[in-house]
């Protein structure tokens, strides 16, 4: 899925093209190694580079990339117990479960979840079984986290989640979602038409989404409700994804389609659009004049283009031009998830408590 061009960056040739890792040099190494492990990509990395037999790679690069992909191999195994847990916890229930994001990778058996590092379980379920659902996760050990009055109001009133759960001994994390994007948001993708599409697994009651719905999911999870700080691994996530999906004959068209049914064009436009930018993604080219009717205005996109160019992609150096745009996108993730009669209070309220923490 590469075109014929790859990326100058060190690190994204790398992720997009792992046989020129035996080309790099000691110094380039060096600059290298701690910006993959920042954006949480050199387990994925390292999975590259067995894949295409590396072992010519320095010593000391290897040691690096075992020890990555000795931890995500861990985080997988955690995260496959979880969702046997899980299970276990919702037996008594009549209630489907849907797998969403590292979850869905893993129990799908996706090849982008190898080396892939993962922080929690995210799961979604009806609306309606949600108190039912929370209710059985704090009986089999989860405990409930954001304990403020005002954060369980957030989450519960205006979040697409409820407040996320941690395991009393296991101390892993588990988040219940009731759709993928927040009610208050301004797009409002039908959790319905997911659940319609949604594909079981195996004999049990979990699930995964479409491949298409996948795709649109992680594309709106980064350029929706996201803040795109140092958010490389996401777009991996997305690059690896199509790639794998893409080599079905109908699975663009489907995805194109998908995405107005979903109302979720204009993420899916920027996730190929920056695919393309930086990691060099080949997109049919009907594919790219469909998307482009998702597109901002121009000067909407001038600006875009380069916040996520400055903010996407960890630098050796961060400078305060790196600052003000990781801002600037972390204002515009807000301004997209609240209207502003909700957003003005509550990053008034953030900015006070960050205040008061570096107070204390």
């Amino acid at each position: 899925m590469l075109d014929h061009n790859p990326p100058r960056d060190d690190l994204l040739r790398v992720l997009c093209c792992p046989a020129t890792m035996a080309d790099l040099t000691d110094p380039q190494w060096d600059a290298l190694l701690p910006r993959a492990r920042g954006c949480r990509c050199l387990g994925r990395m390292a999975v590259a580079a067995r894949t295409h037999g590396l072992a010519q790679l320095p010593g000391r690069v290897r040691d690096h990339l075992d020890a990555a992909a000795a931890e995500a191999a861990h985080g997988e195994r955690i995260i496959r117990w979880e969702l046997s847990r899980i299970e276990r916890a919702l037996g008594h229930l009549s209630v489907p479960v849907l797998l969403l994001k590292g979850a869905a990778y893993v129990a799908a058996e996706l090849p982008v979840a190898k080396g892939r590092l993962a922080s929690d379980v995210d799961i979604m379920v009806p609306r309606a079984a949600l108190v039912d659902v929370e209710q059985a996760l704090l009986q089999a050990g989860w405990e409930p986290t954001k304990l403020e009055p005002y954060d369980q109001r957030y989450y519960r009133t205006w979040m697409h989640e409820l407040p996320p759960l941690r395991h009393s001994e296991r101390g892993t994390f588990v988040d219940v979602h009731h759709t993928i994007l927040p009610p208050t948001a301004r797009l409002k993708p039908d959790p319905d038409q997911l659940w319609s599409r949604a594909r079981r697994l195996g004999s049990s009651r979990l699930r995964v989404l479409a491949p298409t719905d996948m795709v649109l999911h992680s594309a709106a999870h980064l350029f929706h409700d996201g803040d795109l700080n140092r958010s490389l691994r996401d777009l991996i996530d997305l690059y690896d994804l199509v790639g794998y999906f893409g080599t079905n004959g109908s699975f663009w068209h489907d995805l194109v389609s998908r995405a107005a049914t979903l109302d979720l064009g204009r993420p899916l436009f920027y996730a190929l659009r920056y695919c393309r930018r930086l990691l060099h993604l080949d997109v049919p080219e009907e594919v790219t004049a469909a998307v482009a009717g998702f597109a901002p205005p121009m000067p909407i996109l001038g600006v875009m283009d380069r916040l996520v160019m400055r903010t996407l992609v960890p630098r050796e150096m961060q400078g305060p031009t790196d600052h003000a745009a990781a801002m600037l996108l972390y204002m515009r993730s807000h301004w997209l998830r609240m209207p502003p009669g909700l957003l003005m209070p509550h990053l008034t309220r953030q900015a006070v408590a960050r205040f008061v923490n570096l107070r204390n």
